[in-house]
């Protein structure tokens, strides 16, 4: 009797798990979220779902004027402010633009795939510089403002080639492969989430680190791709077989907003985890590997000249007047 009981449970578990979507959100009022790239695809289907909750959404992006024609499509409080994650100024006049005011969520989803070889304004690889080092940078200069999460988009494309960080040449000056890279990048995003979570949790911050991907979601991202064949297949695979937007942000809004343990990977739950409802998930051995979690952070400090801001973390920041906020906008 017990056992079926239990299995009953396990039944109506899994049923809820796969209705979960963004009408699941709790009450957001009060609270402010930073996303990069809010201004299409998986960003801005964030920010939709987390405005309508209630939360003030701040668009952290490259081009303004198209910022401001997103925010507008968007029910709720928003704003919009330029952020080009491939320039470290840019980086940091956004951090330092913030003026105290407490953040409770920054979500790193902005991201450039499968480029022709390019350099960032600081003369990083394109894709490197921009997935990875631009994020750590912004994250970084904002953690004395964050008091919740952070979340930091990956990809299933860590997975591929057997990625790993090439540290004897990160900036691929020999050897470019546009599709070996971008899964080098997000391998780092996925390194970048573990070892920010161990370093909060010694600091003993309540602030925690998460990851997530959306899939295979339909985006203007796969639009980018170097390569005329690879767009092609790609568009194919957007009509056919890929989920929309909306539910490739699931497992973002799912990792913002779920009682979930630091360090935590979430994606869809269907076969190859290439759509589906948001649920915890694996990641490759690569990505689990501390050593390296810690090898890359150096790195990364050494390469963007910001460190881990320490005795600062996860304090309580003084909030601002509503009149304050108006006058930023």
């Amino acid at each position: 009797m017990a056992e079926k009981k239990m299995t009953k449970q396990s039944e109506q578990t899994e049923r809820t798990k796969r209705t979960w979507d963004a009408t699941s959100l709790p009450d957001l009022t009060g609270r402010t979220a930073v996303i990069t790239g809010a201004n299409s695809g998986i960003g801005l289907r964030a920010a939709e779902a987390l405005a309508r909750a209630g939360a003030h959404v701040v668009f952290a992006v490259r081009d303004p004027e198209r910022g401001r024609a997103a925010a507008a499509t968007v029910t709720g409080s928003t704003e919009v402010r330029r952020l080009d994650l491939a320039d470290l100024s840019s980086v940091r006049e956004f951090a330092d633009g913030w003026q105290g005011r407490p953040l409770d969520l920054l979500i790193n989803n902005a991201g450039v795939m499968m480029l022709p070889q390019q350099r960032t304004a600081d003369g990083f690889e394109m894709q490197f510089g921009t997935n990875h080092l631009g994020h750590f940078a912004l994250t970084n200069l904002l953690l004395p403002h964050i008091t919740d999460r952070v979340v930091t988009l990956s990809s299933g494309a860590h997975r591929w080639f057997g990625a790993r960080i090439r540290f004897e040449d990160l900036n691929w000056t020999s050897g470019y492969d546009p599709n070996r890279v971008y899964a080098q990048s997000k391998l780092a995003n996925l390194l970048f989430t573990l070892e920010l979570q161990r370093r909060l949790a010694e600091s003993g911050s309540p602030v925690r680190a998460l990851a997530a991907h959306p899939g295979y979601a339909a985006t203007n991202l796969q639009s980018h791709a170097g390569s005329p064949v690879m767009r092609g297949f790609m568009k194919i695979g957007n009509r056919f077989f890929a989920q929309d937007d909306r539910a490739g942000a699931l497992p973002t809004l799912y990792a913002a907003t779920q009682d979930l343990p630091g360090a935590s990977y979430v994606g869809p739950d269907g076969l190859g985890e290439m759509r589906g409802a948001p649920t915890l998930v694996g990641r490759s051995v690569a990505a689990s590997d501390a050593g390296v979690a810690r090898r890359l952070w150096t790195v990364s400090e050494e390469l963007t000249g910001v460190g881990w801001p320490a005795e600062r973390v996860g304090r309580v920041v003084p909030a601002v007047s509503a009149g304050q906020v108006a006058a930023e906008r």
